[in-house]
């Protein structure tokens, strides 16, 4: 089973030939299993009152109330991917946080690419739920940040520093930079201790990717990052003192 996860789904559509489309594509697909279908958010309520869904294809147009409607009345509904003829909704679904949006025609490869992040997230929340009982740092290989409307997917291994902006974080990736809204506290406790050190007060930095540690400065490719005073001899014994070569 791909990534040691099954997720239960549920097809919304009042439209039967979008229903078995998306039930084969499902069946194709070993780490997703069918629990039910149905044609309105009602038939939506009845299967989650029968089975742990944990993932919804969910049409927007449909009788009796749209899908847009049912996700801003629903208390913790499951993972949601939206299924609709309709791309105008796209950023309205994404602020209710849906996984993603497939505009119909659905193509295989779109829809695979889709539950894939799902499949991803839910790896994710089961990860970081051991983690709260068992160990506070990470095992998972990456995490999830929320970034505006989309979930993106970042390396532990990747990160060269981390920034505190006020109430947000900017993460510095060997690729790009992803702002998002956490503070740096929440951040370092997520983090492996033995692989990132704190330099200041709005600052984080990954241990491997220091390269030189000049004056107050710690230098990480075209970087320049501050050492505070209350940090330096925390970070000069942690980065520098068992690897210094001497006379």
């Amino acid at each position: 089973m791909a990534g040691n996860v099954l997720l239960t789904c549920a097809i919304i559509d009042d439209e039967p030939l979008a229903r078995e489309c998306i039930a084969n594509y499902i069946e194709a697909i070993d780490f997703l299993q069918l629990a039910g279908t149905g044609s309105n958010p009602l038939d939506l309520t009845e299967l989650l009152n029968r089975h742990s869904i944990d993932l919804v294809f969910l049409d927007i147009q449909m009788p009796f109330m749209n899908g847009i409607d049912f996700l801003k009345i629903a208390k913790d509904p499951p993972m949601v991917i939206i299924t609709t003829a309709y791309p105008t909704y796209a950023l309205e679904g994404f602020r209710l946080d849906v996984m993603d949006y497939l505009v119909k025609p659905i193509t295989f490869d779109r829809f695979l690419h889709a539950v894939n992040k799902a499949r991803d997230y839910q790896l994710l929340l089961i990860k970081g739920n051991a983690a709260e009982t068992v160990v506070p740092a990470p095992k998972s290989e990456f995490f999830f940040i929320k970034c505006d409307y989309r979930y993106e997917r970042i390396y532990f291994n990747d990160i060269l520093y981390i920034e505190a902006l006020q109430n947000y974080v900017t993460i510095f990736t060997k690729k790009a930079k992803y702002i998002t809204l956490l503070n740096l506290k929440t951040v370092e406790e997520n983090l492996d201790p033995s692989s990132f050190i704190r330099i200041h007060k709005s600052y984080i930095v990954s241990i491997s990717k220091i390269e030189t540690i000049e004056n107050n400065e710690i230098i990480i490719q075209s970087h320049h990052l501050p050492i505070s005073r209350n940090y330096r001899e925390k970070v000069i014994e942690r980065v520098v003192n068992d690897k210094l070569w001497k006379r």
